[in-house]
Formats: C-alpha cells, sequence, structure tokens
C-alpha cells in the first residue's frame, strides 16, 4: 500500500533513551487546549497537548488522539470532533505531535525495533508517559484509557494496544495497519512498502503471534478491545489492510472469523462485530463505502467514543483544576461561529510534497491568516500538468486534473482566526513532480509559505 505523509509513521534515524524526568506541573485550564513542555520519559521527543474539559468527574477516562503523517496535536485537535465530545462526556484528551522524520515528517514510530517492544523505548514510552501525566496532574482513571487516530495515528493506536495491553482499556484506529506490518525503517516509502503495497497477506495465527511474542512476551492479562476502520477506495492504506487488522485482533482474542453479527448503522457504513461467549464485542470493523484516505469524518469519533463506553454525561467535577498558569496553545476552542470569507492575502498554504518516480503525496496546511473565523471553505489550486490525483484525506477534490476546488468535510468546516487544518491528495505523474500552485481560499488569494 501506498503510504503519504500524513498517512505513515515517523522515521527514527536517532533514538534518544532519555533518562527518567520528574514533570513540571503545567496544567490546562478546563477548554482550552495547551501544552505540556515537560512530561516524563520522552525519548521520541514528541509534543504534547492536553484538553481538559469544564464539566468532568473527579476521576475522568483519557483519549489519547493521534495525527497522521504530517500533521500535529493542534491541527488534529481542531480537524477532529473527539473535543467537542470530550465537552460532552467529560473525559480528557491527549493531542501528543510525532517529530520523528523519514521524508514523510511528523509520523508515529511502528517500526524501529524499539518501539515494537515494550518498554522498548521511542514514541510507546513517550505516549505513556503522557497517559500517566494526565493520571497524577488530573487525577485521571487509570482503568479508563483509550487510544484512537488517523493514518499514522491509526497504525499508532493499533501499535499501542499491542505494545502496553495494561495501560489500554479500548481503541479506535482510523486506516491503520496491523502491529508489526512494517519490517523496518526502509519499508516506509510510498511505492516501495511491503506493508503498504496492497499484497499483504499473513495468516491470522502469525498477525496473533506477532502480538504474543514479540510486544509483550508473556503478558497474560486483559486485552483492550480493538475498533477498525477503512474507506473501500483508499489507495494510499490499501482497503484490504483491514481484514489483516481484524485477523490479527479475532486471533489474539481466540476468536472466529466470522462475524457474530453485521449491520449498517447508518447508510454506507458497514460493521461487523466478533463477540465472546459471553457476548462482549471484543473487535469491531466498519467498512465505509466509497471512501478514500478521509477518515475519521463526521459522526466517525462518536462512534468510537460510543464503543470506549463513554457516552454518558459526567457530573460536575469535584476536583478543581489547579491554579499553575499553563502554557496555552494559539489553537482556539473548534466550536466557533459561522462568518464571512476571509478577505485577500488573510490566508497562508504551507506545501509539503514527497514523490518518487511515477507519483507523490501533497500535503497542504490553510492557515487562516485574517482575524475572523471561516466556517466553510473551499481552496482552489492549480495541479501541474501530467498529474491526476487518485486519492485525497480531509476533504473532497474536483475535478481530479487542471484547476482542482479542494471542499471541507463535516468535521474541519471551521478554520477559526489564526487556526490552520490539513489536507493532502496522492497524486500519479508522468515525470512531472512539481508542487500545486496559486491558492485561493473561498476565492481570496493565499499566500504560499
Amino acid at each position: 500500500m501506498r503510504i503519504r505523509r500524513k498517512l505513515l509513521l515517523g522515521l527514527a534515524t536517532t533514538l534518544v533513551a532519555a533518562g527518567l524526568v520528574a514533570p513540571t506541573f503545567q496544567p490546562a485550564y478546563a477548554a482550552s487546549l495547551v501544552e505540556v513542555t515537560s512530561f516524563g520519559n520522552n525519548p521520541g521527543r514528541m509534543r504534547m497537548h492536553v484538553y481538559v474539559p469544564d464539566n468532568r468527574p473527579a476521576h475522568p477516562a483519557t483519549v489519547i488522539a493521534m495525527h497522521g503523517c504530517g500533521g500535529s496535536g493542534p491541527a488534529f485537535y481542531s480537524g477532529s470532533e473527539f473535543a467537542s465530545l470530550a465537552d460532552r462526556y467529560g473525559f480528557i484528551v491527549i493531542y501528543p505531535t510525532a517529530t520523528q522524520q523519514a521524508g514523510f515528517g511528523n509520523c508515529f514510530d511502528t517500526w524501529s525495533d524499539a518501539a515494537k517492544r515494550h518498554d522498548g523505548g521511542s514514541d510507546p514510552v513517550s505516549l505513556v508517559s503522557m497517559v500517566r501525566y494526565a493520571q497524577q496532574q488530573y487525577g485521571a482513571d487509570p482503568e479508563r484509557v483509550y487510544a484512537t487516530g488517523s493514518s499514522s495515528g491509526g497504525m499508532m493506536t493499533n501499535h499501542m494496544l499491542a505494545v502496553y495491553p495494561e495501560v489500554f482499556k479500548a481503541g479506535a484506529a482510523f486506516m491503520g495497519v496491523p502491529y508489526n506490518c512494517f519490517a523496518g525503517a526502509a519499508d516506509y516509502p510510498p511505492g516501495s512498502s511491503q506493508c503498504t503495497g496492497g499484497s499483504m497477506n499473513r495468516t491470522p495465527q502469525q498477525w496473533g503471534d506477532a502480538v504474543r511474542q514479540q510486544a509483550y512476551p508473556g503478558y497474560s492479562g486483559p486485552r483492550p478491545r480493538v475498533q477498525v476502520w477503512h474507506g473501500t477506495a483508499d489507495t494510499l492504506v490499501p482497503y484490504s489492510l483491514l481484514q489483516e487488522s481484524i485477523e490479527q485482533w479475532t486471533n489474539v482474542f481466540g476468536l472466529s472469523q466470522t462475524p457474530t453479527s453485521s449491520d449498517t448503522p447508518q447508510a454506507g457504513w458497514n460493521r461487523r462485530r466478533y463477540a465472546d461467549g459471553s457476548g462482549t464485542v471484543q473487535v469491531e470493523a466498519y467498512s465505509i463505502q466509497g471512501a478514500g484516505h478521509s477518515l475519521p469524518s463526521g459522526g466517525m469519533a462518536a462512534a468510537a467514543i460510543a464503543f470506549f463506553g463513554l457516552t454518558s454525561t459526567p457530573s460536575p467535577t469535584t476536583t478543581p483544576s489547579p491554579t499553575v498558569t499553563p502554557t496555552p496553545t494559539t489553537t482556539p476552542s473548534p466550536t466557533l461561529p459561522p462568518t464571512t470569507p476571509p478577505a485577500s492575502g488573510a490566508c497562508r498554504v504551507t506545501v509539503a510534497v514527497n514523490a518518487w518516480n511515477t507519483g507523490l503525496t501533497a500535503n497542504l496546511t490553510i492557515t487562516n491568516t485574517g482575524a475572523s473565523a471561516v466556517n466553510g471553505w473551499s481552496l482552489v489550486f492549480g495541479l501541474p500538468a501530467g498529474q491526476t490525483i487518485t486519492s485525497g484525506w480531509n476533504a473532497t477534490y474536483s475535478p481530479t486534473t487542471g484547476q482542482v476546488t479542494a471542499r471541507n468535510l463535516a468535521y474541519n468546516a471551521a478554520i477559526p482566526a489564526n487556526g490552520s487544518i490539513d489536507i493532502g491528495f496522492q497524486v500519479t505523474h508522468g515525470g512531472n513532480a512539481a508542487k500545486p500552485t496559486s491558492f485561493a481560499l473561498n476565492g481570496a488569494s493565499c499566500t504560499v509559505a
């Protein structure tokens, strides 16, 4: 399967085995996204942002929500529905930012030997440090910790459930791959990956043995429940890998490959459930008809939170937020009023291209540099001659050649003042790997960074 920058794992050429660092407590004020600059052992050199809702119980659940390659924690905060769900149901959301690079940029490490082992190092250790920080600083419940993510973040979700089964209660992976799908750093470049090349096919036993024998040998405790999502038209992370993930987790749980039930919760969502003898659904798989590399879209985050069991309204907290000065993020709350389009020059687009012999992926960061929020957007740009879009994420794209218009999806329609969102696409080309040009947001010309 092909990989795009938003999709994969970060490539760590140097792993820093940092010693345990006592955290400096810089808690978030409720209902704002705040960066924590020191949260403990951080061999992956990651950044941590946390969202703590106003209304929460004394011991709230924790959801760690992970972006795709080329993204960031604040961008995933503003471009997904998890923070608004946290406001409704009273759980904490951690938004990590991967910083390891391998030509793709900001991808979560699911390929290195260190990352594949319990307490081995790299990004998984950093992520667990963030979870433990939330438990120490906010009284978060250690029995209610959940992982979710998109693309590279979806890959890391499956990875963390395998490597740290004692930490996580459940996970929801959007457009991910099974644990141990990538052989190493050389297995990541688009067009050459064995994992994402479209032909990965192992037996359920082989996938299950990887979890049992490699991730955490000797572990005999309970396993986290697993929810996996994939679009049937995804060509970046092939849809076929959904089945490989199902086979891995059903084998780990000792379940049949035949679902115990199947249904269509809403149009285009085909769901298969795999329950154990007590009737508990341990594995749940969603096939989203016609969807490309664009998940989660509207309503999917809510389905993940429901799978976690977090959809009861919390009682008011009895533990007020500590009165310590935070380091606030510049990204405001995602709930924004409708506004007019930005004035000319009030937008900026940053373009990052990763090309190979017959194709490339382009990741675009759209920044609203105006004083007012934008609610509902379209971005027009010019695609270089000979390039054709084959798939995209976080937007719809039409037409696929020439002057293209990218339009928002339901979950990322709002761009706050001074806020950013990330979108991207994959193209085929005959040798012209130039970047797209001439951007206009809602009819206003954008500067290009």
